[in-house]
């Protein structure tokens, strides 16, 4: 059956899934496109739902995706291409629009790899730099995320949009300051802390072994609680007349810079 009004009960839930309350309240979020509705599959998310409009898929491949999410239990529905506009929350929709299960992230799913390298994102607040922080974190092999003193949730459509899928993929836990110094310092693993104050220089700093990257919010940049219990401080060079960097591109250049050190390579467990 072809939906083709915005009063339809399943349309209506979709589009109030912008709001993080109703995200909270239902343990659904929004997935839209076909790159992160596939990873997202092929990573183990249970969907509730998937609509689709035809009219507007980029590619080939969309008929393949919405038989297995036929298969994997979810309902699969066709929308007219207006339809799905309108509940989509990208400018230019592709077509494939799914609500899914949301996944609580606790520490007992991080795995702990001594020689690891992770990276906490604190008091993020702009959803794009936190999907970009994770997509950063997975094209290093990074062995884990951990979002403490949250700002945004991680479900919002933006971070999973910036992401390209990486939340799906990426190790995370979410978590307070001192629940992540804990799990940190239980770990044996080095805290090092990104801070435009620092002397050191990134690239001066050894993190071939177990290390933990810390990131700040970007007005406010990292806690007095990060500084005061890192293991060093560090800085990115600015040599232009802008002092700092936008969070998810400090985060990228220092974490490309411990696989530089480790020889191109992230060890995993």
């Amino acid at each position: 059956m072809l939906i083709t009004s915005l009063q339809n009960p399943g349309v209506k839930l979709a589009r109030s899934l912008r709001k993080r309350k109703v995200r909270d309240e239902s343990g659904l979020s929004l997935i839209e496109g076909y790159r992160a509705v596939s990873r997202g599959l092929e990573c183990g998310l249970s969907f509730k739902v998937c609509y689709y409009a035809p009219e507007l898929f980029l590619g080939k491949n969309e008929p393949d995706l919405l038989n297995k999410l036929s298969a994997s239990g979810a309902d699969v529905l066709e929308t007219t291409a207006d339809v799905l506009a309108k509940i989509a929350y990208r400018d230019r929709p592709e077509g494939i629009l799914a609500l899914a299960y949301t996944i609580k992230h606790e520490f007992k799913d991080m795995p702990v790899n001594p020689q690891g390298l992770y990276l906490v994102a604190e008091s993020i607040e702009k959803p794009g730099n936190l999907g970009s922080i994770l997509r950063s974190a997975d094209a290093v092999g990074a062995d884990g995320v951990i979002v403490c003193q949250k700002r945004t949730d991680i479900y919002n459509p933006n971070v999973i949009t910036a992401s390209t899928g990486a939340l799906f993929s990426m190790n995370l836990a979410e978590c307070t300051e001192q629940e992540a110094l804990e799990w940190i310092r239980s770990n044996s693993l080095k805290i090092l802390a990104a801070t435009p104050e620092a002397e050191t220089l990134y690239t001066d700093v050894d993190m071939t072994q177990g290390v933990v990257v810390i990131v700040g919010a970007e007005q406010y940049g990292l806690s007095e609680f990060w500084k005061q219990h890192a293991d060093i401080t560090v800085r990115i060079p600015m040599l232009g007349y802008i002092d700092s960097l936008n969070v998810a591109t400090a985060a990228t250049v220092i974490l490309y810079d411990a696989v530089r050190q480790r020889g191109g390579t992230v060890e995993q467990n």
